[in-house]
């Protein structure tokens, strides 16, 4: 009924199916599984991929571009890895796509962590990006990856400067002796252009590149036929640099790399006034290099629904919000901030992590001043909804990798299941503060899985002899199946608990009155990242 309602809300359009479609798979009486395909059709109606209710990635571009075209840029596959890469290529471009039709140049990353998309934003498209983690160590080292990352592109820049000299002076010894002569007939026709247009107050700039032993000369200032006659022997040169160099140049911002092709000037001939004008130049470019050095910024602080941004960013202007696999609480608390802030005009969030979601009606415990992870929309904070941490967990399995043969870690689950069991029996415990983490694969057998559980457990290991360890395990190692079948039902409904999530938030979206447009998004192929759905959200222009 949860999900109906938030159909019916968001997409009034919709037929639901039939109220009955999973309860007919169990059993009235018992409450048991009797149908099992039933089941399976029944969840696969309610995933995000067979509703209907996600607008194409293609056509939000479409919508937010026009006629305009994508900006050229390399891809990030050498800095990342393939998730990653294809997570924040995709991401960017959208939310350059958002900026430039809002208008604005100033992104929020919530939950930067290493800084991937940040940075990303920041050198492809010009963007001036805060990003903003929780995680000391997580900002440290995004400051550290972009100092790293900026040396890289300087290195590329000298390389791009090497190449072009080098394969200048080869084409300049690989000519033959006979077109000396014509070479110097054009050097004595450019240094007559170069006097002419200098008397008539022209600026005469030294190009870098040698030719044929002669230096060409070519006009900052003059009309497109005469400039286009005196720096075609520089632009063919210049076709020639390396497409990786190329590429990378690209990546930068505007001013972030000094143009190298006419760096040296011809000083000494200029006019007192122009030196002037240049050097009042050189200052406003400094100064703009200087505001541009920090186009991505790495800031540590936590964020909750309450956070006041202009107290962690002091330039604070219209920008737009984003997140890249948010954890938990913090999706719902960036929806939050954007409707609440006057100064975020559009928001795009993919979230992750549902099992660590705080809900206000699973410990039915009172508490007032608590903002709640789930449920956002009215209707269900009026119905009481409560998903369960079971259900959260399950929200968070991937089911399209596990249908291309990426199994579950049946092995790591029977594990942890049948430890579960030996705690509740030996020492008493049904519930702790402490994890296991990723203990299955440090261990070597499952007696020594047993043992590095205890102690990170804080329980005496002393008490468990080897053979007792080994007892339970020979107790339930036939039933190890009955967990693989268990855990494969659990994947089924996967996407239809994320779908309760989801679509919670952008009931959320549709109850604010400030908001022009919101939607979601499948951005990512869901096998190399599972949580690809993104909440997105433009504000009323009119807004402020």
């Amino acid at each position: 009924s949860a999900v109906k309602y938030c159909l019916q809300k968001s997409f009034p359009f919709l037929l639901c199916a039939d109220d009955d479609i999973f309860s007919r798979a169990f059993c009235e009486n018992s409450g048991k599984l009797i149908n099992v395909h039933l089941f399976a059709l029944a969840a696969k109606y309610y995933s995000l991929s067979n509703l209907g209710v996600c607008t194409p990635l293609e056509d939000v571009l479409e919508a937010l571009k026009g006629d305009s075209e994508g900006a050229a840029g390399i891809k990030p596959d050498e800095f990342m890895n393939n998730k990653k890469s294809h997570e924040v290529q995709v991401m960017s471009e959208l939310v350059d796509s958002i900026a430039s039709y809002c208008g604005i140049k100033q992104v929020i990353d919530i939950g930067s962590g290493k800084g991937y998309l940040s940075s990303f934003l920041s050198m492809q498209y010009n963007l001036k990006v805060y990003g903003i983690d929780s995680s000391s160590s997580n900002t440290n080292g995004a400051h550290e990856r972009n100092r790293k990352l900026k040396k890289h592109w300087r290195a590329y820049q000298s390389r791009g400067k090497e190449s072009l000299k080098s394969q200048s002076l080869e084409m300049a010894n690989d000519r033959p002796v006979e077109h000396e002569l014509n070479c110097k007939t054009i050097n004595e026709e450019l240094l007559n252009n170069a006097k002419r247009l200098q008397n008539q107050g022209q600026v005469v700039v030294q190009d870098l590149v040698p030719s044929c032993g002669f230096t060409e000369m070519a006009t900052l200032e003059t009309n497109t036929e005469t400039e286009a006659d005196l720096v075609t022997g520089t632009q063919s040169h210049e076709t020639k640099l390396s497409e990786e160099v190329l590429a990378v140049l690209n990546v930068l911002p505007v001013d972030a790399v000094e143009d190298f092709s006419s760096s040296h000037c011809n000083c000494g001939e200029l006019c007192e006034e122009e030196k002037v004008q240049r050097k009042m130049t050189s200052l406003k470019t400094k100064a703009r290099k200087s505001s541009e050095s920090n186009l991505y910024l790495p800031l540590t602080s936590c964020i909750t629904a309450e956070t006041e941004l202009s107290d962690i960013i002091t330039d604070l202007e219209d920008c737009m919000m984003v997140g890249l696999h948010t954890c938990g609480d913090l999706a719902a608390n960036t929806l939050r901030i954007f409707t609440a802030k006057p100064e975020i005009k559009a928001v795009c969030s993919v979230g992750c992590c549902y099992h660590l979601l705080s809900e206000e009606f699973e410990n039915q415990e009172e508490c007032h001043d608590q903002v709640w992870g789930f449920p956002m929309c009215q209707y269900l904070k009026d119905k009481g909804w409560c998903c369960g941490r079971n259900a959260r967990m399950s929200a968070c399995l991937a089911l399209e990798r596990v249908a291309v043969g990426q199994m579950l870690p049946t092995e790591s689950l029977f594990y942890r299941a049948v430890l579960q069991v030996i705690i509740e029996e030996i020492y008493g415990v049904t519930k702790s503060d402490r994890h296991v983490g990723k203990t299955f694969s440090k261990s070597s057998s499952f007696i020594d899985y047993v043992r590095r559980s205890l102690k990170k457990l804080e329980l005496d290991d002393s008490k468990l002899p080897d053979n007792c360890i080994m007892d339970y395990y020979e107790k339930y190692k036939d039933r190890m199946n009955e967990l693989e079948a268990f855990n494969m039902l659990k994947v089924v409904l996967a996407p239809c608990i994320e779908v309760l999530i989801l679509l919670d938030r952008l009931c959320y979206l549709k109850e604010q009155e400030n908001i022009a447009w919101s939607g979601l998004v499948k951005l990512f192929d869901p096998v190399k990242s599972p949580r690809c759905y993104a909440v997105i959200a433009l504000k009323n222009q009119s807004c402020s």
